[in-house]
């Protein structure tokens, strides 16, 4: 399965999600689209705790974006503590104050369907570890929208909810370990001119 089509790559996760983010991390090449990221983190989390923890195993510059931000290759953006995180139809990004989305802000499927309705087809969808079925809906959008999916390996999971709510939705493309994770992207990837 080609991924050269791929615009841009989303990634969700909650319960036991930073320890499989920063095993994707570790092992991850520089990826030639940006990448979207929103894991469940407390209202009050110091801004720069969970960034500056998944920054010390990646490669990659880690930001929280502002409004207006246009991702760029090469760079991962980090939805900020109780903010929604937006793909807007000009392919930059809002952050969002609107409700809680099974009981999260931000929440994995307001990203997800943000990119399955402005990137369609050239969205890569990545769900980890998580106790809740926030991001199943949002994979189904990406699916149907023609984009690719993958979950984390329920067996590689601290809680398995999440990629089992999803699986239950949609065909998942790849079902595979953290680790896994990495090594697809980068066989499928790296070389690729941005």
């Amino acid at each position: 399965m080609g991924l050269h089509h791929i615009e841009l790559i989303v990634i969700g996760g909650s319960a036991g999600s930073i320890r499989a983010v920063r095993t994707i991390f570790q092992h991850l090449e520089a990826m030639p689209v940006p990448i979207l990221m929103v894991l469940h983190r407390p209202a009050q989390d110091p801004q720069s705790n969970l960034q500056s923890v998944l920054q010390s195993a990646c490669r990659m510059p880690i930001v929280e974006p502002k409004a207006g931000t246009r991702p760029l290759p090469q760079h991962i953006y980090l939805a900020p503590p109780n903010r929604h995180l937006v793909v807007e139809p000009n392919k930059t990004l809002a952050l969002s104050d609107s409700p809680l989305v099974h009981y999260s802000r931000p929440s994995i499927d307001v990203l997800f369907f943000s990119a399955a309705d402005v990137y369609r087809q050239n969205t890569l969808g990545i769900l980890l570890t998580g106790a809740n079925q926030d991001g199943a809906m949002g994979m189904k959008l990406l699916k149907d929208a023609g984009g690719i999916t993958a979950v984390q390996d329920p067996a590689d999971c601290m809680i398995d909810t999440m990629p089992r709510a999803a699986m239950q939705l949609a065909t998942i493309d790849q079902v595979l370990t953290a680790r896994q994770i990495a090594e697809w992207l980068n066989e499928n990837f790296v070389g690729i001119p941005e």
